[in-house]
């Protein structure tokens, strides 16, 4: 349970590195850490085999290792604790900042001693970046604004983060034979894309014990409050846990109540009222006598309603729809980057991991040539790419859909010739800069992009990144327009710092019949276990089966 721990001070390395214009490191820590949040407690994996078990991971080499090791027996890094001593600054504050790199840090520090969000805004406010050389009004502007931008969006937690974190707590709880039912509830459970804390449900007839055992996890720093119906706990890795106790007899019904929504469980409310009865969170009612209260289902059905799956569980009461997507439908990813560009695997490696998925085919979608920093390819290495595919397809027993994510610049153009694009199995296209472009000029960008005959798909349509980048201003009803009249596809990116589209326009895209795709935008073979959370944007925006087109064989949908 020190994954999150150990990945945060990971992260922080790397900017570090890279601060210092280190090479190589910042990529081999980051790769590290994004291992470490997915993987299964650490502590478990040294206890195991040491260090050599530790070296057996993906993306953990020798030197990683040995400083995993060093916190697991310390709790501290001394590299770690030498590099915050060099440069004392918030990095992981300030480069939550859109725009607000480890160098751009660094700069500020050596000249303006700016040490965290604070200072940065003070500086800003007062004139004082913009004079500095490589900045000027437009950046320091974009600062406040980026500053303004977190304000709204601090102390939520990523639905991926509070996922494993909550599933971790729950193996641990399990251990007790005191525990009968568990559960993850509120807004995780709804799948929201962040949570404000995470909330578990257990039933047991001794709630007294459960909360005393809950509080010594290791990984608990603070305890708001103890009780034995409700005990609140701050974690080490910078969230909130509730968890509560309730009797066998009333799981179901406290399941419903603590997952919400609010306006759900009015909604809920008020139809039981209407038939005669009361609900809470002991159960429901007739008179004093109790009629449900042990199962979810129980609770729907005593108000003459089918069971309504959490991920529907916003506002007003809608039926499942018929087909909804479920989480076994994806037969395939077609976003993913291999090391021809930006990723860590190989096209081999990706399509293993698909194959151990039980996909039917892959996409290999690697940058085009406009992201150099990505070392993305041009016409020439895009026909090079082809030959080790075509190989690749003959020696593996699945299909390998060459395509690429080539870049939308500010006219609307793509930075790869159509000639090259037409000899793709497909091709995604994508905005990764300009973000700033007016609503009609940003519009009018996506629009040509998506009237390119060799444009299948655009990557997360919207741009945002969740808690650091806004949506792109955009007119998105006309873009429906035009992608239903194109026939062109829209991704919901299912990476946690993205989720794009959102719940709300995938709703509207279902209902303008226009077709998306669930991709995971994967840079690492790990990143593939995320369909998940693209999935469950999907359900929250009512998407059906037939509404995402990775639902179906796709070796010939985009010929």
């Amino acid at each position: 349970m020190k994954n999150q721990e150990i990945a945060k001070i990971l992260y922080d390395m790397a900017d570090r590195f890279a601060m210092d214009g280190v090479a190589f490191k910042p990529y081999a820590y980051r790769k590290a850490a994004d291992v470490l949040i997915y993987e299964e407690d650490i502590e478990n994996i040294y206890e195991r085999g040491g260090l050599k078990e530790l070296e057996s991971m993906p993306g953990i080499g020798k030197h990683i290792a040995l400083k995993i090791e060093e916190y697991l027996k310390t709790g501290k890094i001394k590299q770690y604790e030498l590099l915050k001593k060099e440069t004392p600054v918030d990095l992981e504050e300030l480069t939550k900042v859109e725009g607000v790199g480890p160098m751009t840090v660094k700069t500020l520090y050596q000249e303006l001693k700016v040490k965290n969000i604070k200072d940065l805004k003070r500086a800003a406010e007062r004139h004082k970046i913009a004079p500095l050389f490589g900045f000027g009004e437009k950046t320091e502007q974009a600062i406040l604004e980026g500053i303004g931008f977190l304000d709204k969006t601090q102390g939520r937690v990523s639905v991926a983060i509070a996922f494993v974190e909550a599933n971790r707590i729950i193996d641990y709880l399990k251990t007790m034979p005191e525990v009968e039912n568990i559960s993850i509830a509120g807004s995780l459970r709804r799948m929201k894309e962040t949570v404000g804390d995470i909330d578990i449900l257990v039933s047991s007839k001794n709630p007294k014990k459960v909360m005393e055992y809950f509080v010594k996890i290791p990984e608990v720093q603070k305890v708001w409050g103890q009780g034995t119906t409700k005990t609140s706990v701050r974690m080490k890795g910078g969230y909130n846990v509730d968890l509560r106790v309730v009797p066998k007899t009333s799981f179901g019904s406290a399941l419903q109540y603590f997952t919400g929504s609010k306006e759900h469980n009015i909604n809920l409310r008020k139809i039981a009222i209407a038939k005669g009865l009361k609900l809470n969170e002991y159960g429901v009612f007739k008179g004093n006598k109790k009629i449900a209260g042990e199962t979810e289902e129980s609770i729907y059905s005593a108000l003459d309603l089918n069971w309504i799956p959490p991920e529907l569980r916003e506002g007003a009461i809608k039926p499942k729809p018929k087909n909804l997507i479920d989480y076994n439908d994806i037969k395939g990813d077609l976003h993913c980057h291999t090391t021809w560009s930006g990723g860590s695997g190989s096209i081999e490696e990706m399509a293993q991991k698909a194959m151990s998925l039980n996909y039917l085919y892959i996409g290999i979608a690697d940058h085009t040539k406009y992201l150099r920093i990505e070392n993305g390819l041009d016409e020439k290495r895009l026909k090079e790419q082809r030959k080790e595919i075509d190989l690749l397809n003959k020696k593996l027993k699945i299909h390998i859909l060459q395509g690429c994510e080539a870049n939308i610049l500010a006219d609307g153009s793509i930075d790869i010739k159509d000639s090259a694009l037409k000899e793709l199995d497909f091709v995604i296209a994508g905005i990764h800069s300009h973000f700033k472009l007016s609503k009609d000029k940003m519009t009018r960008r996506l629009v040509k992009a998506m009237k390119n005959p060799n444009v299948d798909i655009i990557s997360h349509p919207t741009g945002r990144i969740i808690g650091k980048r806004a949506e792109y201003d955009i007119d998105f009803d006309k873009i429906l327009v035009v992608a239903k009249e194109t026939k062109t596809v829209l991704e919901i990116n299912a990476h946690p710092a993205r989720l794009d589209l959102n719940d709300i326009n995938i709703n509207k895209a279902v209902k303008a019949g226009v077709k998306m795709i669930i991709n995971t935008d994967a840079h690492q073979k790990e990143n593939m276990d995320l369909m998940n959370l693209g999935i469950a944007q999907a359900r929250r925006g009512f998407a059906t089966k037939s509404d995402i087109v990775n639902t179906l064989d796709l070796t010939t949908y985009f010929q």
